[in-house]
């Protein structure tokens, strides 16, 4: 399949799943040669026979929208990120947390890929936070369309290179080696539920007190569905809640219902009520 051919497929597929092309550019090569092996896989000719067998079975675009996923993961991935949700924003919800007589944080990684960014989120807590808030349990849930990724996310071993970004006396205490391989310890994955769901059309049944939805909604959907996906991530915060989004990405304008999170890049918090 070559790159015109592709871009065009592209360019008929993305509107129909509520995604735009201009945040598939600079990854197209990429998922330009996933759907090539699709194509082979199915004993297609070209795009051309693909977008055919696409406009006769509808289960096939589910497929489709898994291969466009592009996961692009690390622990401790955008180091500013995580030291501000370290220093400031989870002490701020625990203590927000407690005083509304909670039991646990609750926290969402919506669009978790291989698991990275929920065991980050779970040993940054247990190494920082958990003695200074003993009477929290910290609850997170990792979501993601594709069932391959949350396979590897079950599984908790990653190669060194996902792990250089994570501090060095972290890794020693959550990881033991495996071969070639880093494996999070079993006590340090009891704090993360894996769950495939599709952000589109789909919710958790629970509120949260953080939800990190990072180059995912705001990087590929498009215009409307982005804001839709904001309106949904919104109803399932707590008021003062965290929001946290790429720090190459914007929120929708024209919704106020966020404030950036003072000293914080990529962080916003739920206003309250009035």
């Amino acid at each position: 399949m070559n790159d015109t051919d592709c871009v065009a497929f592209l360019q008929w597929a993305l509107p129909q799943l509520g995604l735009h092309w201009p945040g598939f550019r600079k990854v197209r090569r990429q998922v330009c040669r996933r759907i090539a092996r699709r194509v082979r896989e199915l004993g297609l000719a070209d795009a051309a026979a693909y977008r055919e067998r696409l406009k006769s079975d509808q289960a096939e675009w589910q497929g489709l929208a898994a291969l466009l996923t592009i996961p692009i993961s690390r622990f401790y991935r955008d180091k500013g990120v995580f030291d501000c949700l370290g220093s400031g924003v989870l002490p701020a919800l625990a203590n927000d947390a407690r005083a509304r007589g909670s039991k646990s944080l609750e926290c969402w990684s919506a669009g978790c890929a291989s698991g990275e960014e929920p065991y980050t989120i779970a040993i940054q807590w247990r190494v920082l936070l958990a003695t200074r808030f003993p009477e929290l349990s910290l609850r997170v849930l990792g979501t993601d369309i594709d069932a391959s990724l949350l396979e590897r996310a079950a599984d908790g071993c990653y190669k060194s290179s996902s792990l250089e970004e994570l501090p060095g006396a972290w890794r020693e205490q959550a990881f033991e080696r495996r071969g070639e391989l880093s494996c999070l310890r079993e006590p340090w994955r009891s704090d993360v539920q894996l769950v495939r769901q599709d952000l589109l059309s789909a919710l958790p049944q629970r509120q949260f007190d953080l939800v990190l939805c990072r180059n995912v909604a705001f990087t590929y959907f498009a215009a409307e569905q982005a804001r839709s996906a904001l309106e949904r991530l919104a109803s399932r915060l707590h008021p003062g809640g965290a929001l946290v989004i790429g720090v190459h990405e914007r929120l929708p304008q024209a919704i106020a219902k966020f404030e950036p999170w003072p000293g914080c890049r990529a962080i916003f918090r739920l206003r309250s009520a009035a």
